[in-house]
């Protein structure tokens, strides 16, 4: 059976001139025409066959054009097989970059090779397919070029992980395109919101606190050095998040889970955080320090202490946060997190006779912020409630 046979409109002395085109252009317009028929008629195994064997033949043409002119074809096509896309993906870039950045043909395990064999332009158009897996985007920020990794940062179908942030980051800290990049996505974690405040400036900045809701005084504060007083603030976007363990992981990996900061978040009520912060320096899961913190009695609490190396000279303070944690109650109306919290500084201070004069500082600023907060969101009294009641 010929090619012929398969294509009614393809003829034998089409198929002769694609096989001996005295120049570039007749094969490559003949070359055009079939791939463009094998690509959206139906096949028989046969015909599949045999355009399999005409495509391996176009795929080694001494011209670039007709190579080209078969990646560009079947670009978006299964039909292209994979040991062809392969070929062509290592070819020059005008005729890899195609297939690079679109065939299906090619699997997740062959682009994270790729990745690594290619450079410039055939490295930015992988980053730019459609669909990227995790392993693929971690393998591509960690050894990608900048250009690469922004693109992969601008692309809404790659499957962004907290280790492929952190490649990123780590290699391109000083990058203003991978940066711009990395902020103008619709989610990043907390963790990488904090890394990137204190490495922009500018109109980076503003996107940073305006796109992912990083309050400015928060961002200032992290910018300005301020990090402990700012990464309080943090929590609660990690707990919306659902990012906490990991959140508070990298706090410890880069030397700020602090005693002093655990003490802050647990004066202000933040105990899933103190709850993890305590797992990860005790080196347990987070259900054993929570059993310990709040179940396991006296005893408990002062065992999960010492065994996170905290002093034993914050252990009374820290029973009787937690003490003040379980008599505080969330009343459930409006803003009722800021009255908690309000409430929750207030009996602290009450407890507290020795607090150092930084965190009482702190404390105090947060008490006013929180009794602010309560009050914007109480109910002015209306006129006949007022003449009602004097």
């Amino acid at each position: 059976m010929g090619i012929s046979s398969m294509r009614p409109q393809l003829s034998e002395g089409d198929i002769e001139r694609l096989m001996k085109g005295e120049t570039p252009d007749e094969r490559a317009g003949i070359a055009h025409k079939l791939c463009r028929r094998i690509a959206t008629d139906p096949l028989t195994d046969t015909e599949r066959r045999h355009a399999e064997e005409i495509i391996a033949i176009l795929a080694q043409d001494a011209a670039e054009l007709v190579r080209k002119t078969l990646a560009v074809a079947l670009r978006n096509s299964p039909r292209l097989p994979r040991d062809v896309a392969l070929k062509l993906a290592r070819d020059v870039e005008t005729v890899a970059l195609p297939v690079l950045q679109y065939s299906p043909s090619l699997t997740d395990q062959d682009l994270i090779e790729l990745v690594r064999a290619v450079e410039g332009a055939k490295q930015i158009a992988i980053a730019s397919r459609d669909r990227i897996a995790a392993e693929l985007c971690e393998t591509i920020a960690g050894e990608g070029i900048a250009d690469a990794v922004a693109a992969l940062a601008r692309n809404r179908g790659a499957s962004w992980t907290n280790k492929a942030f952190d490649r990123s980051i780590d290699r391109f800290a000083e990058n203003e395109g991978v940066k711009t990049a990395l902020i103008a996505r619709e989610h990043i974690p907390v963790h990488v919101a904090e890394k990137l405040v204190s490495l922009v400036s500018g109109q980076a900045f503003d996107m940073l606190v305006n796109r992912h809701e990083l309050p400015a005084q928060l961002a200032i504060d992290l910018a300005s050095g301020a990090r402990e007083r700012a990464t309080v603030d943090l929590v609660e976007q990690a707990d919306r998040s659902q990012d906490m363990g990991y959140f508070v992981h990298q706090l410890d990996l880069n030397g700020r889970l602090t005693n002093s900061l655990i003490m802050r978040a647990l004066c202000l009520g933040q105990m899933k955080f103190v709850e993890h912060a305590v797992a990860e320096l005790a080196g347990v899961t987070h259900g054993k320090a929570w059993l310990m913190i709040h179940d396991a009695g006296p005893r408990g609490l002062a065992a999960i202490f010492d065994r996170a190396g905290l002093p034993r000279k914050l252990l009374p303070a820290f029973k009787a946060a937690v003490n003040v944690f379980h008599e505080t109650e969330v009343d459930g109306g409006p803003n009722d997190k800021a009255r908690f919290r309000m409430r929750m500084i207030e009996r602290v201070l009450t407890q507290f006779q020795a607090i150092p004069k930084g965190d009482l500082d702190y404390l105090l600023e947060k008490l006013d912020f929180y009794s602010e907060q309560a009050r914007a969101m109480e109910t002015p009294p209306s006129e006949e409630a007022a003449r009602r009641f004097g």
